[in-house]
């Protein structure tokens, strides 16, 4: 989209400067721009970015959940239960730091009425504890998932997978994105019939990677020990530049 109009900002953050290479002007962040006619012709483009990358990372959220006659039985219970589960994750080598508790709760559970009754009849209280299991060895996701069950989660929530490290990624995604629309400046310019000259503005937005769930595979192609098969998602990660150019006069 082309838009000729007066500069209104003459800042240029340094990520995008070095992004730009040395096809731009470089100029010292320090020694200001001087100011610029109001009447001077601008072109806008925009560009994206998108950057598809393996995760190194996972986050298991499970829980134990319990119900029992009394709130004090069922926290009881539960306490005892998920003391294993953590237990179990500990021994299999999760450092106590990477298992963290998102959400406890309790509540009353409710049947339906008794007959010739209109209030719900309280069957107990349910305790639910929910905590998050962060480890970077992927290949060991399911096997983890199995040994937390077998120790008394009851609940799996969600497998997420992420990227520990996103700047390289973010990063070549903002220099497809400058790139991306530093061409479009070109095609519209030569269209134009219009001269570029040098980039007096720029902003950007990076999206950072989604946590895709896992997908969990069928049953028959889990392996003879019946370990649960997980399959990582591809991380995407985007970005969006806004450039505006100078138009010089014709000479």
């Amino acid at each position: 989209m082309l838009h000729v109009r007066p500069i209104r900002s003459m800042l240029l953050t340094a990520m995008l400067l070095t992004a730009l290479g040395a096809s731009a002007q470089p100029q010292p962040l320090s020694a200001p721009r001087p100011p610029l006619d109001p009447a001077v012709r601008t072109l806008r483009v925009e560009g994206t970015g998108e950057v598809k990358a393996q995760p190194d990372e996972a986050f298991i959220d499970l829980a134990v959940e319990t119900l029992a006659a009394t709130a004090k039985a069922a926290g009881e219970q539960n306490a005892k239960k998920m003391e294993k589960v953590i237990a179990a994750l500990t021994s299999a080598g999760i450092a106590r730091k990477e298992i963290q508790t998102r959400n406890y709760s309790v509540y009353p559970d409710y049947g339906p009425p008794a007959p010739n009754e209109t209030e719900p009849k309280l069957k107990g209280y349910r305790v639910s504890n929910l905590v998050s299991v962060h480890l970077t060895e992927l290949s060991r996701v399911g096997s983890l998932l199995d040994q937390a069950l077998a120790a008394g989660a009851n609940r799996v929530d969600q497998v997420r997978f992420g990227l520990a490290k996103q700047d390289a990624v973010q990063g070549e995604a903002l220099r497809q994105a400058v790139a991306r629309a530093r061409k479009s400046a070109e095609v519209l310019a030569a269209a134009l019939n219009v001269k570029l000259g040098a980039v007096v503005d720029a902003s950007t937005v990076t999206e950072p990677p989604q946590m895709y769930p896992a997908r969990f595979a069928m049953a028959e192609s889990a392996d003879a020990r019946g370990t649960t098969p997980i399959q990582p998602e591809e991380q995407t990660v985007q970005a969006k530049v806004t450039l505006i150019y100078v138009i010089e006069p014709l000479r």
